[in-house]
Parts: structure tokens; C-alpha cells; sequence
């Protein structure tokens, strides 16, 4: 399978999903702060985007004899290295979206995960169209006294 059919099964699969969280899943106040953004259930991006990157948490792996070893600290582990693969890709003058969608097991399926994994992220990577924008005023952000103590 090529990646414009790997795509288009995301973007399907993800519209699925979409479609049920816009449809009630999200509830009225989450559709409510939403509305600010702009966005739908329908995810053409995922498509048009050159690169997505799927990131996976992985629940347990084995040891050197083959037997199931557990995992500690993986959404805060995986957390960490997303957060440093978004600034690297950024600092390459790249743009990413984080996409979400709840749930993401689609994702396993289509790019046949195993299932020791669980999704966890989809960065989608690219130069920003000519005509994106980026809705600041839902965007605020909190002073930096609000949100931090430092001693």
C-alpha cells in the first residue's frame, strides 16, 4: 500500500471517529469552546499534509529471554519525546498539527501495530498552506505567573 492509500484510510477512519465526537460524544461546552476554533469532523489535511507521523505508547515489551517486561512511564516518556520532535521539526521551519481523535485504534489497524502498542498521537508535518491561519483570539495563553511557581 502506498502512502497516499495509507492517508486516505487515516483520514477516513479519523472522519469516523470526528463525526461521532461533533455529533455528541464531545458534549455541549466542549463543542462550545470548539466553535472558536473553527473545526469539524472532516480532516482533508490528512491527506494533504506530506508527512504524518504516528506516534505509539508501548504497554509492555520483553526481556533477553522473550518474557513480557512492563513499561513504566510511557505517556510521560513518549510526552517528552513528542514535545522535543515538535520543537526539532519547528527549529527545520516545518508546521505540525497534533491530531487526536478519540479513539485512535484505527490507527493500530491500519499501519498494523502491534498489540503491545496503543495510539498515541498523529503529528501531521508540513509547510503551512498560503492560506492557513491560526485563530489567536482561542488561542490566549495565561501569564507565566499564573501557570508556574519558581523558587
Amino acid at each position: 500500500m502506498n502512502s497516499s492509500e495509507v492517508k486516505r484510510q487515516i483520514r477516513e477512519a479519523a472522519e469516523v471517529e470526528e463525526a461521532a465526537f461533533y455529533g455528541g460524544r464531545a458534549g455541549d461546552e466542549w463543542l462550545k469552546h470548539l466553535s472558536a476554533l473553527g473545526t469539524d469532523q472532516f480532516k482533508p489535511f490528512l491527506e494533504v499534509a506530506p508527512w504524518l507521523i504516528a506516534v505509539f505508547v508501548e504497554k509492555h515489551g520483553k526481556d533477553a529471554e522473550g518474557n513480557k517486561r512492563k513499561n513504566y512511564y510511557m505517556n510521560e516518556s513518549v510526552g517528552i519525546a513528542v514535545g522535543f520532535l515538535l520543537n526539532a521539526l519547528h527549529q527545520a521551519g516545518l508546521a505540525t498539527l497534533t491530531h487526536t481523535p478519540n479513539p485512535m485504534k484505527f490507527l493500530s489497524e491500519i499501519l498494523g501495530r502491534p498489540s503491545t502498542e496503543r495510539p498515541y498521537m498523529l503529528i501531521v508535518t508540513g509547510h503551512p498552506a498560503d492560506d492557513a491561519t491560526v485563530p489567536k483570539a482561542a488561542l490566549e495563553k495565561k501569564p507565566l505567573n499564573e501557570i508556574a511557581s519558581f523558587f
